[in-house]
């Protein structure tokens, strides 16, 4: 620290040279005996403290002591002030910090971790997720019975759960049978997530066979479908989701109705 800086801690004159080594040996109690021995100028100086804090606070880059100076009474040891503020940060989420002549809020360097940028975690879908995402984005709309007949095996309710959670695949209506299983189908979420600005911009079957997804042994009589071309639409055998149907399937609170 600069020979100013030591000495401007210290903003109250000294008399005689004895009072100068009780303020060499322990300043800072000097310092809290003149503050109470002047109310008015203490008053005044943390006034001014306050005002250095929000100065500084608002600011977007570093403010410089010449700055302050003028935004501040005459007659403040900038210093002194910046000195007291400095303290009374020290301990806190952030700190005050001397920038070259300048001042500046920043976050305390024990919680500089606290500001690195957040990471998405991915969780990894299972295969029987996937399994039922690609017949869904395929097929759709489709029901769960239809999603087991096509994959040969039981689809689990906490598989669609998890892919609901992800916002990729919907409830869309409820297909005109003994029932009236829900159909399912994809989001626009799904759209933005990979990359397709429209269902039909799915892989097709030569391009699922180049990229390894599909053996090149298929049966003769295999196919990938082609889907719809506007998802939102019902079909002829569908139902749109009602208020009853939404509240059965937990999708909408309950309506309390009077006695």
């Amino acid at each position: 620290m600069s020979e100013r800086a030591n000495a401007s801690v210290i903003p109250f004159k000294v008399e005689d040279d004895a009072e100068q080594g009780a303020v060499a040996e322990n300043p800072a109690q000097n310092q809290g005996q003149n503050l109470s021995q002047n109310p008015g100028e203490r008053l005044h100086m943390a006034e001014a403290v306050r005002m250095a804090e929000a100065i500084v606070f608002a600011s977007a880059e570093p403010v410089s002591e010449k700055q302050l100076t003028s935004r501040l009474p005459d007659g403040i040891n900038i210093a002194a002030a910046m000195a007291e503020l400095q303290q009374i940060y020290a301990r806190r989420g952030v700190n005050l910090v001397r920038v070259g002549d300048a001042w500046a809020f920043r976050t305390a360097g024990d919680l500089a971790f606290l500001m690195s940028r957040d990471t998405v975690q991915q969780r990894k879908l299972s295969r029987a997720a996937l399994e039922v995402l690609a017949i869904i984005a395929y097929h759709q709309p489709v029901t769960r019975a239809e999603i087991e007949d096509i994959r040969g095996v039981e689809t689990s309710k906490g598989t669609l759960d998890t892919l609901m959670e992800t916002e990729w695949v919907r409830m869309r209506g409820r297909r005109r049978t003994p029932g009236r299983p829900v159909t399912y189908g994809t989001t626009d979420i799904f759209l933005d997530h990979f990359a397709l600005e429209e269902i039909r911009d799915l892989p097709g079957m030569e391009e699922l066979k180049g990229a390894g997804l599909l053996s090149g042994r298929m049966p003769s009589n295999f196919s990938v479908p082609l889907p719809p071309a506007d998802p939102d639409a019902l079909t002829d055998d569908e139902d749109p989701l009602t208020d009853i149907d939404l509240e059965e399937l937990g999708l909408l609170t309950p309506r309390v109705t009077d006695d």
